[in-house]
């Protein structure tokens, strides 16, 4: 750990951190201040002017970033015998229905993405306090509950991600690798911030776009001039 520390006062040491940057700026400081060993993810943190707590200001979408995340997604279809071979065809690692059902009641989760059919959803609707938490709950509105499996596996495999406002107003995703290029990076980012702009709720007033800092896994976050992204 006293490694790792004398480390990262070296690297903060090159950067001005309480100054902002912008977006294009942002990235490749994050980048300078990233000393993980691995292949760290790129995230974004977007402050928005809302009260999550009410319904008519809750923020929630969906995006296919350009460049995909840089993750491996694994993907659980929950579907019928006659879907199974669409979902397996379109790179689905875990596909079947009341086995994985009962292993879920189990406690096993080691899933990314979870993709059901509408007739499943009422066996899916008693798995609720196991995978909301977890954010693994399909959703109609993201996609992840639909007749076409096959087309849902490969947009997510392809790198649609689905964001939501948490209780603090903030929207926290991963966009990307720190190993992307600074364009594909720049290109990510931009696509996620624009979704969010378009979903600015009428019933938000003032601000809506209150802050953006960019980070990675265990990097400090640099702050983006909200001007660079909303111009």
């Amino acid at each position: 750990m006293v490694k790792i520390s004398k480390k990262r006062k070296e690297v903060e040491a090159k950067h001005d951190l309480s100054q902002v940057y912008a977006l294009s700026e942002a990235i490749q400081v994050v980048k300078n201040i990233t000393y993980t060993k691995f292949d760290a993810s790129m995230d974004i943190d977007v402050r928005l002017g809302v009260d999550p707590r009410k319904a008519n200001q809750m923020v929630r979408g969906v995006v296919t970033l350009p460049h995909g995340t840089g993750k491996t997604v694994r993907i659980l279809a929950l579907v019928t015998p006659d879907k199974e071979e669409e979902a397996k065809a379109a790179g689905a690692e875990h596909v079947g229905l009341d086995d994985y059902i009962q292993q879920i009641k189990n406690g096993w989760t080691d899933v990314d993405v979870i993709i059901t059919m509408p007739s499943v959803m009422p066996k899916i609707g008693a798995l609720g306090k196991i995978l909301g938490p977890r954010g693994l709950m399909p959703n109609p509105k993201t996609g992840t509950v639909t007749m076409d499996i096959g087309k849902a596996v490969q947009e997510v495999k392809s790198g649609k991600i689905d964001f939501k406002v948490d209780k603090y107003g903030i929207i926290h995703t991963s966009i990307a690798k720190v190993s992307f290029s600074n364009e594909a990076i720049l290109e990510n980012a931009k696509e996620v911030l624009q979704t969010i702009i378009k979903l600015k709720p009428t019933a938000a007033k003032g601000t809506y776009i209150k802050s953006v800092y960019l980070s990675s896994t265990m990097s400090p976050g640099v702050q983006v001039d909200t001007k660079s992204v909303t111009s």
